[in-house]
């Protein structure tokens, strides 16, 4: 028998960037980097994707180091949140 209301949520995705453009208000744009290997050819090679962040309190930079978490959707592209600046820009 199964209980209702006993399924746990996931856990939430985190990932570490780096701020490469700020898109209007409370709102930065995120760069991730992942290395890995080619399924054929064993080359590592770097696969980088662009998240859309809501950054409540403006916090972050461009060429900042940060920490992102998946979220609910906030906008029609919005669908993670900053947690916290990892390092500052120079």
């Amino acid at each position: 028998m199964s209980e209702v209301g006993t399924k746990q949520r996931g856990r939430r995705k985190e990932r570490k960037g780096v701020v490469v453009s700020r898109s209007g208000d409370k709102t930065v744009l995120v760069r991730v980097e992942l290395r890995r290997q080619h399924p054929k050819y064993g080359k590592v090679v770097r696969i980088s994707r662009k998240f859309h962040v809501h950054d409540e309190k403006n916090a972050s930079r461009v060429g900042d180091g940060v920490r992102i978490r998946e979220t609910r959707p906030l906008s029609r592209l919005k669908r993670w949140r900053l947690v916290d600046v990892l390092e500052a820009a120079q």
